[in-house]
């Protein structure tokens, strides 16, 4: 690897370091409450980086018109198109929720590529399955490239490979593992508590990082002859770590396989832009390659693993403190 590309990885990876909650996505949420057959209630719930007001804005269907907290719709009711305007901005979403007064709740998630859906006045929205897979596909994307701790986790099992077809097997085991485990949490199979999660998600990629170290010492194991098991195992782990940002996102619950399957191929996506990115990279290393000190070769695992452990650390620390 040149030295001006070391430099680069380098003061990426310590940039890298204060995102201690590199995974978390910034999300806003609105609750619509339905008191009357034209009347609603509505305010911001909650939001990750500041009052949603003052960058969030509504747009209310046609017909209907916000005094205050009151949403007074006209004879059609809720019905038509409800604009987010500011999302993508501070906020990378909007969850809405609907509470109808028949009881039930219909969830929307509106993203700056799709800031807008469509209502229909009551719990019957008659949703598109395109909507749908606009807004959660774009959600996946965008959670796997700011997840920087899935993506170092990635790319220390892409240093530990040494052909092309055993990197093909490496990034399938991988992808298989954490799409069983995000379908199995996400529908309610499986619970595993946030908190000793992410610990440990951190915890793999000081494991990974050890493993290069050791390659690269000359002391090629298991890990190094048969990367894809090693994918596979803590697949299964970053897999709860995704299917934890999805339920904060929400879900649709009239099309949950849905918003599962959309939201799963956007974090593929999105890791497949990744590991092509690296590839350019491990291409222009090959290409340019120059003469430097023995030790400048550990020094991206190493920074890695200094990394993962500043994470593991400030992770732990809210498990004890509760």
């Amino acid at each position: 690897m040149t030295l001006g590309l070391r430099r680069m990885l380098l003061a990426g990876l310590a940039l890298l370091a204060s995102a201690a909650s590199a995974h978390e996505m910034s999300m806003a949420e609105m609750d619509l409450r339905q008191v009357s057959a034209r009347d609603f209630v509505w305010q911001w719930t909650a939001s990750g980086r500041g009052p949603a007001a003052e960058v969030l804005k509504p747009v209310w269907p046609e017909g209907c018109n916000a005094e205050g907290n009151l949403l007074r719709c006209g004879e059609a009711g809720l019905l038509g198109g409800l604009t987010i305007q500011g999302v993508g901005k501070r906020y990378s979403a909007a969850l809405l929720r609907i509470h109808w007064q028949d009881g039930q709740t219909r969830v929307y998630t509106l993203t700056s590529g799709q800031p807008t859906v469509r209502l229909y006045g009551s719990a019957d929205d008659r949703r598109g399955i395109d909507e749908i897979a606009s807004a959660y596909t774009a959600l996946g994307f965008e959670h796997i490239l700011l997840g920087v701790d899935h993506l170092l986790f990635v790319l220390g099992l892409m240093w530990l490979v040494t052909t092309a077809w055993m990197l093909v097997k490496t990034i399938t085991s991988f992808t298989i593992a954490h799409s069983i485990t995000l379908a199995a949490a996400t529908l309610g199979w499986v619970g595993v508590p946030e908190r000793p999660v992410n610990a440990a998600i951190a915890l793999s990629i000081v494991f990974v990082a050890v493993e290069i170290v050791r390659m690269q010492r000359g002391h090629a194991g298991l890990t190094v002859r048969y990367p894809w098991i090693v994918a596979f195992a803590f697949g299964l782990l970053h897999g709860f770590g995704f299917a934890g940002a999805l339920t904060k996102l929400g879900l649709p619950q009239d099309a949950i396989p849905a918003a599962l399957l959309f939201f799963n191929i956007g974090v593929e996506l999105g890791q497949l832009a990744f590991v092509f990115l690296v590839l350019a990279l491990f291409w222009a290393h090959r290409t340019l390659a120059a003469q430097l000190p023995r030790w400048s070769a550990l020094a991206p695992a190493y920074g890695i693993g200094s990394i993962a452990m500043f994470w593991f650390a400030g992770r732990f620390v809210t498990i004890i403190s509760g």
